[in-house]
């Protein structure tokens, strides 16, 4: 573990329990490679430590995760250093998967920010904790690249066709909505989400479950914005092409028909191609399956012109008006105009 990495991962286990704490808050916990790589390093030499669960949290208030740093993504496809990125994907993909097969119960407790790589720390995981400052989203598509990290694996297996629809717009979910997608489990109050870890210190031989629905209290949580719009949603995203669903958008002319389609019309067309068919095969392949496919596609995705102006436009210059290029990389390499 490198000594930047040390200072941004902390981790400790006391009283049976495993503590992580995500420590880069100014870059709102962005990943990079020796990050992950330090993660995926404590979780190896758990595996032989006697503890009854993971907590992994945040050491501020504004961020779980906004994602991975995928600004220095950028970086290394200008400067033709193929390997650097290679090795920060395929260590995260590699980490997701530890997450998703831990031998103890593996707890995220969200609260702020939860963007891209920061689901792919918490989604993996058998308990997703989030506070009423919870935002969750998938916004790849918005900056050229597509929805990863074991995405095309969990976006398919939402109800409906709600993982399609926030695969392709992009659009972020408040508390209720991860509740009511499932992308998150349990509720537990902004002020509280501090006492999950002792919690679960104080109780080894109660069930996770009961646990953080005890921390929960009467915490009110709102209704789902997603739930009301339900039925249209799950026509419009549910048709079988890009087109016919920016058909059915027009044709419902509603508030929320208006805004997603407003959402796809400013994504990538590259990214919103490669997103659809990705979560159309995804439903039926495994995880791990998916992770390798979605690695295949970083190593030509990162090099199109809409991944390098999408992310100069969004987190470089952030003009927020990026100027895309209609082409598609397949699978097996190479570009191809759409």
């Amino acid at each position: 573990m490198t000594d930047t990495a040390a200072d941004e991962i902390l981790a400790d286990v006391r009283r049976g329990v495993g503590r992580i704490l995500l420590n880069r808050p100014r870059a709102l916990n962005a990943l990079t490679t020796d990050m992950v790589v330090a993660l995926d390093r404590v979780l190896a030499e758990w595996e032989h430590t006697p503890l009854t669960a993971v907590v992994l949290a945040s050491t501020g208030a504004k961020a779980f995760c906004a994602g991975g740093d995928i600004r220095t993504i950028r970086e290394h496809s200008l400067a033709g250093d193929a390997g650097a990125s290679e090795r920060f994907f395929a260590s995260e993909y590699r980490l997701n998967a530890r997450i998703a097969g831990y031998r103890v119960p593996f707890v995220s407790l969200v609260d702020g920010l939860c963007m891209g790589g920061g689901l792919g720390l918490s989604v993996h995981g058998a308990f997703r904790v989030v506070t009423e400052r919870a935002v969750l989203a998938m916004p790849e598509t918005g900056i050229g690249f597509f929805p990863d990290v074991g995405a095309s694996h969990f976006l398919p297996r939402l109800p409906g066709a709600i993982g399609m629809y926030l695969g392709l717009t992009g659009s972020r979910l408040d508390a209720a909505d991860a509740l009511y997608t499932g992308l998150a489990t349990h509720f537990v109050p902004a002020d509280g989400v501090e006492a999950v870890a002792d919690a679960l210190a104080d109780a080894p031989g109660e069930p996770v479950d009961v646990v953080l629905n005890r921390l929960a209290g009467r915490s009110p949580v709102a209704e789902s914005g997603l739930a009301a719009v339900r039925g249209d949603l799950d026509r419009a995203f549910g048709a079988a092409t890009l087109g016919e669903i920016e058909k059915r958008l027009r044709g419902l002319g509603t508030p929320w028909a208006t805004a997603a389609l407003a959402a796809l019309e400013a994504a990538s067309p590259q990214s919103l191609e490669i997103t659809h068919d990705l979560l159309a095969r995804g439903r039926q392949r495994t995880l791990r399956e998916c992770l390798d496919a979605e690695l295949a596609l970083t190593r030509t995705t990162i090099r199109t012109p809409d991944f390098l102006e999408g992310v100069r436009a969004a987190l470089v210059d952030k003009d927020r008006a990026p100027v895309w290029q209609r082409s598609r990389p397949s699978p097996a390499g190479g570009t191809h105009p759409a």
